[in-house]
Formats: C-alpha cells, sequence, structure tokens
C-alpha cells in the first residue's frame, strides 16, 4: 500500500492527485492492472470528472452547497455534518485502470480529493493491482 499525504488549504477544495498518483505508477513500473484509490476520511471524498477546466469542480462546490446546506437542521454535534453528508455523496474510493504504465483516464479527466471540512491533513491510500 502506498500512501500520498495531502494538505488541504480551505475548507471546501478540490485536490487535483492525477500526477501524484501516475508517478507511483511509474515508481512501480506497473504496465498494465488498477489502482485502487482510497480516501479513509469521514469529511473529504474522491472523484474522477474534467481536469482541464477548474470551473467544472468549482460548480461541483456550489451545487453540493445548495444541496446540502450549512444551516440544516442537523443533530451532529461536531458541527461538520454537512461535510459528512457532501462526502457520501461523492464516495469514498476510485478504481482505475492502467494500461501501458499510464492510468487509463478519459483525455479530460482527473483524480481529485475532494475536501468538505478543510483545512486539514489528509492521507489518501493508493494500491496498485498490477
Amino acid at each position: 500500500m502506498i500512501e500520498l499525504s495531502v494538505r488541504t488549504a480551505a475548507r471546501e477544495q478540490a485536490v487535483d492527485l492525477t500526477e501524484r498518483i501516475q508517478s507511483e505508477i511509474a515508481r512501480c513500473r506497473a504496465e498494465t492492472g488498477a489502482c485502487l484509490v482510497y480516501c479513509p476520511h469521514t469529511t473529504a471524498g474522491l472523484t474522477i470528472n474534467e481536469a482541464t477546466d477548474p470551473a467544472v469542480m468549482s460548480d461541483l462546490f456550489t451545487h453540493l452547497s445548495r444541496t446540502v446546506s450549512d444551516d440544516g437542521p442537523w443533530t451532529h454535534a461536531e458541527g461538520n455534518a454537512p461535510a459528512h453528508v457532501k462526502s457520501t455523496l461523492v464516495g469514498s474510493s476510485v478504481f482505475i485502470g492502467i494500461k501501458d504504465g499510464r492510468l487509463d483516464l478519459g483525455l479530460w479527466q482527473g483524480i481529485f480529493l475532494c475536501e468538505f471540512d478543510g483545512p486539514r491533513h489528509r492521507v489518501i491510500r493508493l494500491r496498485i493491482l498490477a
């Protein structure tokens, strides 16, 4: 298992992890197989989406905030209930094929950590299945 350390800088933020994950695949010399990317945090998630236009991730966060409002009503005592709901909606893992030593993503796709309760230190776990 490989762990990536990620420090987020804002309460809500998308962090593109694509190149860091690709570097780990190259380091492991995996030519074919798959990569499981897992986020072991309950207030952050992972998604694959467009990595070329930052407005796409901005739109995602805007829509999630409209859907899951901060003002509740919430019963979770820590005050971060919306972050738990958003992370559940986004999901905690992605699974990507590896082809010719590269992530088998679409032309515009990237892998993003979605922070919903930052800023924080996050750990992302990779399992490369070659």
